[in-house]
Order: C-alpha cells, then structure tokens, then sequence
C-alpha cells in the first residue's frame, strides 16, 4: 500500500493479498503445507530462488497478510510473526545471539522475561546484566565489549516507567549493538519505536494487537537484514503462529486505532479517581503529571495508554481484599483486553522473580495492576470503590 496512508487505514487495508476468488475480508488459509507445480519448482522454493509458499511451520499467506500489515503499522521493513509474545523474545535473542554474547535488559521488564534471560539463555553462555529502565548513565555503565543487545519495555509491566528510546539508541550504536523495544502497552498507534532510533520491535500479539482475549500471538520487527536470522530460527525451530490465530489477529487490528484511544481515555479518568482516594497511596500512569516520567512520555506517546498501577495502603490484605470484591473486572493477568482485568503481581506475574528482584523493580505487596478497557469507567470505579472501602 501508498505509504503515505495514516495508520487507521493501514489497519484496516495493509498486507492484503487476494487469491483468485477475489475476497473481500482476508482469507484463512488452514493447511499444513502447499502443493508445487513440478520437482523443479518444489526444488526452487526451497532453495530460495522462487519466492512463495512450502510448509506452514515457515509460511503461509494468512500469516503473510498479518506480518505485512504490522510492518506497515510499525514502519518496519519485515515482520516476524510468532506464536506468543515470549516466542517472539525467543526468536529474537536465538537469531541474534550466540554463546559468551552480554546483553543489557530493564530490571522492569517482565517477570517471565526475567526468567528466559537469567535462568535459560544463562546456561547457554549469554549473561544478563538487569539495570535501572530510566538512567542512561546506568546503561552506559554497563556496556562490555561483548554486548549485543539491549532489551527494554517502556512504559514497563507493571509500573509503567518510560525509558528514552532515542538515548538508549545512542548508547547501543555507541557500542555496536542493538536496541529493542517491547512495544505491547503502546502498539504503533500510540508509540512507533523504530522512527525514534530502536533496531527491533517486539510484540505480544496476544495484548491488545487482538484486543478481546481470544488467541496467542507474537512479532519481531526491523529492517530486513536484522530480521533474517530470525526468521532463521523460527523456520528451524518452530515457534510459529498459526494461521487462525493470524486471522484472529487481523480483524482485531481493524478496531486497535479506536480501541487504544477509548482505552487510553478510560485509563486518565480511573487514574485521576484514584489519585483521590485516601486508601491509594500512589498511582502509576504515564498520563499523569505526577508521573516521574510524564513529559517523556507525553512526547513519546500519543497518550497515556490503557495500563495503569497502583499502591493499596495496607499491603498485600489490603491489595486483595480489592481483588476479592471486585464483581466487574476480570481477575486474571491477561491485558490488553476490551475488558477491564485486574492482578497482584507480586503474586502473579512477578511471583517467580525473587523478593529482592522485585523490591529492587519497586513491585511491592501492595501493588495492583489494572488494564483498562471498554466498560463505562463509571462502573469500574464503583467496582474498585468496593474493595477499596473493604475492612
């Protein structure tokens, strides 16, 4: 498609690629593999020197139409699609990285993230040094001549923190490495990280690309020469998204440009509410003036985005007593859905880190992680006010 088209256009129309019944809504193709004309075509395919379709565990053209579609959404040159959002990590670290290689990551990127770096990629010979998402002087402090790769998410899970993109891309070109981005809260509506100097930008597909909870799903994007051998991997390895998923996926990116704003809008209400309340100790939003890194933010972001957390005074009985009441929001560690969810993280997402792991990410007892969604905000407030009043 013309480039020049905005972003809810892309949505809507890019990477759509007819077959000879002429379609209107993209197709779904369910099939394990694809049927060559002759031995000779069968042998160019799979040599690379015809382009097109062999097995669906590394192509297939429903998939094709998502990773199209993201890449113009993003303004990247490829797309990788994968089959979660942690495949994608993987993908990513096992296509560019090999044994006795160092890699830079947030101490606030996500529990399981925490997990694949320091527990898995470590017995294969590549350490993980965790600094502060928001201190450059940090980052640079913990560059080594063997590091490759710089890994942040921003705003992070659960706290929201914004790092500077732009800074941190100085600072792994300075060390001839690369920079990626966990785009998942922000998605390309709200935050385009390639266009302020990332490498890579990653994606659970699962969150709000889909928007309604139904499928698995994951991206890496960049330029093509990056994204190489990452494909590399997943051909090899497998880790792939499946065609219904990837249709799934598609429609859901029809409705993420209204989606991401009405979200965003419903988060600023809820957080200021509850910067009211005399049982919230702190609240955790990019969209708030009193967020340490609101004018970041504010000129990386188009808005706020639709996660937000906050402090419960009282700690953890008091943080759950909130979950406990609640009646309306979902409690499940999912987000990105059209319905609100709410979860503990010291004891969910984060529960396999250790204690000093979160402390050190400031995820204490008390915290709560609320995402979104498209419910009145009236209704959520009452919903959160019960818990809130709980003794």
């Amino acid at each position: 498609m013309d480039e020049h088209y905005e972003l809810e256009t892309l949505a809507v129309r890019a990477g759509i690629e007819r077959s000879q019944f002429n379609e209107h809504s993209e197709a779904m193709y369910l099939t394990s593999s694809f049927v060559f004309k002759n031995a000779a075509q069968a042998a160019a395919r799979f040599s690379g020197q015809e382009p097109g379709n062999i097995y669906a565990r590394f192509t297939n053209p429903t998939v094709s139409v998502f990773e199209r579609r993201l890449a113009a959404l993003e303004g990247a040159e490829r797309c990788v699609a994968t089959a979660s959002g942690m495949s994608a990590i993987l993908s990513t670290v096992m296509g560019l990285l090999s044994a006795g290689d160092h890699v830079i990551a947030s101490r606030s990127i996500f529990g399981t993230t925490v997990q694949l770096f320091n527990n898995i990629l470590a017995r294969f010979g590549v350490e993980t040094t965790l600094v502060s998402l928001t201190d450059p002087a940090e980052w640079r402090a913990a560059i080594r001549p063997n590091t490759r790769l710089l890994f942040v998410e921003t705003p992070s899970n659960p706290l929201t923190e914004v790092c500077d993109i732009a800074e941190l891309s100085r600072v792994a070109q300075e060390a001839g490495a690369k920079l990626a981005v966990d785009n998942c809260f922000c998605t390309p509506i709200l935050q385009r990280p390639l266009e302020l100097g990332a490498d890579i930008v990653i994606h659970s597909a699962t969150k709000y690309l889909d928007g309604q909870g139904r499928v698995l799903g994951g991206a890496v994007l960049g330029d093509a020469k990056t994204l190489e051998g990452i494909y590399g991997f997943l051909r090899t390895a497998g880790p792939t998204l499946s065609a219904f998923n990837a249709w799934v996926i598609l429609k859901g990116l029809e409705t993420l440009n209204i989606r991401m704003q009405a979200q965003s809008a419903n988060a600023l209400d809820l957080a200021q509410w509850l910067e009211a309340q005399p049982q919230v100790e702190r609240v955790y939003y990019p969209g708030l003036p009193s967020h340490p890194q609101h004018a970041l933010a504010m000129r990386q972001q188009k808005s706020g985005g639709a996660i937000l957390a906050f402090d419960v005074k009282g700690g953890k009985d008091a943080a759950w007593r909130v979950v406990d009441n609640t009646r309306l929001l979902s409690i499940t560690a999912n987000l990105g859905d059209t319905k609100t969810t709410i979860t503990h993280p010291a004891t969910t997402t984060h529960s396999r880190v250790t204690p000093e792991q979160r402390a050190a990410a400031g995820i204490g007892d008390g915290l709560l992680r609320v995402a979104v969604g498209l419910e009145a905000v009236s209704d959520i407030k009452k919903d959160l006010e019960r818990g809130l009043a709980a003794r």
